[in-house]
């Protein structure tokens, strides 16, 4: 007779006949589904050591998986990341079939096929009859419940999602999804393997588009809908998230890589999933895919192509520059006046004195606009040791510049950009100064990264020549300013801005005068999204980061940038993004409140999502 065990006791361990999905090492693998992705995933376990058979539904698929396979080894050779003996090796490891059985001896399945709950639950309950009750079995699946999928098979507690990027072989991030159902011991097992595999795991719950997917879908459907409303053009938004964020492509122009059907499909499973408005597709996207605009594959989608497949896009009618209606030309700008004396103020002071501009730099006090010369000198002196300028022309730069303790010293100037604290009733006060100081015609340009422009144009007598030129820190260093038009600005002055901006060696987005412009109205809501999931404890603040820094090639992650940026800078933008939107997503969240609350601001109090070192 079996001795009883009493619920406190501790379970005996497993043996490796226990049928303990994830008892056994996880060297046999199969992988159902052989296209780009099961075909990628496939090459990284071959290379990895890994025995690996392959099943797809016809001959044709297979053959095509097996000569896929071969071509990429081919190519790593001459790349030098594999070697002949190396390369003859992994293919040696991998075979195709059609046939399903073939994954019986298999340790872990891996199944790739289509995003469909019907299709991938037909092969979760064909693999049940035919693996072993200890074998692991893992969904491919970008968007779908993994406990959804769980629930139809016979062992839920063996079934976990298991999200590759594309390309597998090079993207080193891999999802390692969990649902309420699966056994920690095949969590243990599969993420042992993704480490073995030269790919780091991150954590994740079930929840719609698990962490990269999750965050990066939902910026991509903003930016779709940014377009769709016609706001900004495709070029300017997509110019904005590269120059500004740092980002390896735009928004846009990745919709296009991704296919703009598959990003349609993946939101209508979130959007099921979560009922989020973040979610619901832009219709801009249902029209494009409807008219056969799917992207690079289909050679046109927001932009286009010169081939199917390729990535070098070709002009069209919306591509800026072609003959088109006469533009206005621009005022003169030979002067420039900058009011403010901080960080801001000084990066552009620096920026237009190396442009070979004649610079005021005005602040409340002689003193206050002494020091931030004196702050440029100091930078400048660094660019010099960087070897990114010459002594010369940064002792000539620096001469350029004219600090002034007063407004009054902006009488003669062309052009004032002020960067003084981001609050609108000290701006409006400094319009007012500037409408009474500056000379008929200069044109006044404000660099409120969230404040409307047309509040600081009316504190003036002439709307019509104020704009908005947002740098973005540090000024020297970035190389975008998004201009902003009011409905009142003219366009001589718009003109005026943009030229300067080549003069300075800037590139120039334009946008309207709503809250956020460009950057920050996508920015700020998908770091908003980051916080709500460590808020709902599904994510640690390092796995969100090194998500989007792997799945993404995003150049920080999330809260990396949320204590770069300041919690409380970030908070206020997104207060005013809610309350100009009045979207209840775009509303702050609570973590993100409590933390400035508390004093934790980021690195400059040395705490926020992290600890920092004192400043």
């Amino acid at each position: 007779m079996a001795t009883p065990v009493s619920p406190l006791s501790p379970a005996p361990l497993p043996s490796p006949s226990s049928g303990v999905p994830g008892s056994r090492p996880l060297r046999k693998v199969a992988v159902i589904g052989l296209g780009t992705m099961g075909t990628g995933i496939a090459e990284v376990l071959t290379r990895a050591g890994r025995e690996v058979v392959g099943v797809d539904l016809t001959d044709e698929l297979t053959a095509r998986a097996v000569s896929t396979l071969a071509a990429s080894t081919a190519r790593a050779v001459r790349r030098g990341r594999l070697s002949d003996p190396e390369r003859s090796d992994a293919l040696a490891r991998f075979r195709a079939t059609t046939d399903l059985r073939a994954a019986a001896e298999a340790d872990l399945v891996i199944e790739v096929t289509p995003e469909s709950y019907e299709t991938k639950q037909q092969v979760i309950r064909a693999l049940d009859a035919v693996v072993a009750p200890d074998a692991v079995l893992a969904t491919g699946t970008n968007a779908l419940s993994v406990t959804r999928l769980a629930a139809g098979s016979a062992r839920p507690e063996r079934l976990l999602g298991l999200h590759f990027f594309n390309p597998a072989p090079a993207m080193r991030l891999v999802e390692v999804v969990s649902s309420v159902l699966t056994a920690p011991a095949a969590v243990a097992a599969v993420t042992d393997l993704v480490v073995e595999l030269g790919k780091e795991p991150v954590a994740v719950g079930d929840r719609p588009g698990f962490v990269a997917d999750g965050l990066l879908f939902g910026y991509l459907n903003r930016a779709a809908a940014m377009y769709e409303s016609k706001y900004a053009s495709r070029e300017d938004i997509d110019a904005a998230m590269r120059l500004g964020c740092g980002l390896p492509m735009g928004p846009l122009a990745l919709l296009d890589l991704i296919g703009v059907d598959t990003a349609r499909t993946v939101l209508e499973a979130l959007y099921a999933a979560s009922a989020d408005r973040l979610y619901a597709p832009a219709p801009v996207l249902g029209q494009l895919g409807a008219a056969g605009l799917t992207g690079r594959k289909a050679g046109r989608g927001f932009y286009t192509y010169a081939e199917r497949g390729g990535a070098a896009v070709a002009p069209d009618a919306l591509t800026p520059g072609l003959p088109g209606p006469r533009t206005a030309a621009g005022r003169p700008v030979r002067t420039v006046g900058v009011a403010g004396s901080g960080t801001m103020a000084s990066g552009i002071a620096e920026v237009f004195a190396g442009a070979g501009y004649e610079v005021v730099l005005a602040a409340r006090s002689r003193s206050k606009a002494e020091a931030a010369r004196t702050r440029i000198g100091a930078a400048l002196d660094r660019s010099v040791a960087r070897g990114r300028t010459s002594a010369e022309a940064a002792a000539l730069a620096l001469d350029r510049i004219a600090p002034a303790g007063g407004y009054e010293a902006f009488a003669p100037v062309d052009l004032v950009v002020e960067a003084v604290a981001e609050d609108l009733g000290v701006k409006q006060r400094l319009f007012g100064v500037l409408d009474g100081v500056c000379r008929p015609g200069a044109v006044l340009a404000t660099t409120t990264s969230s404040l409307p422009v047309i509040a600081c144009a009316r504190a003036t007598d002439r709307p019509e020549d104020v704009i908005g030129m947002h740098f973005f820190n540090p000024a020297p260093a970035m190389k975008l300013v998004e201009v902003v038009r009011t409905v009142l600005t003219a366009d001589d002055v718009h003109a005026t801005v943009r030229e300067v901006c080549g003069g300075i060696r800037k590139h120039p987005v334009d946008c309207g005068d709503r809250a956020g412009f460009i950057v920050n109205a996508l920015l700020f809501p998908y770091l908003n999204d980051a916080v709500k999931m460590v808020q709902e404890h599904y994510a640690t603040p390092d796995d969100v980061d090194a998500a989007m820094k792997l799945g993404g090639g995003y150049p920080m992650g999330p809260f990396e940038l949320l204590d770069v940026v300041g919690l409380d800078v970030s908070l206020a933008i997104e207060k005013v993004l809610h309350a100009e939107f009045r979207d209840p997503g775009l509303a702050p969240a609570p973590l993100l409140e409590h933390l400035v609350a508390a004093g934790c601001l980021g690195r400059k109090s040395g705490r926020g999502f992290r600890e920092h070192a004192p400043r």
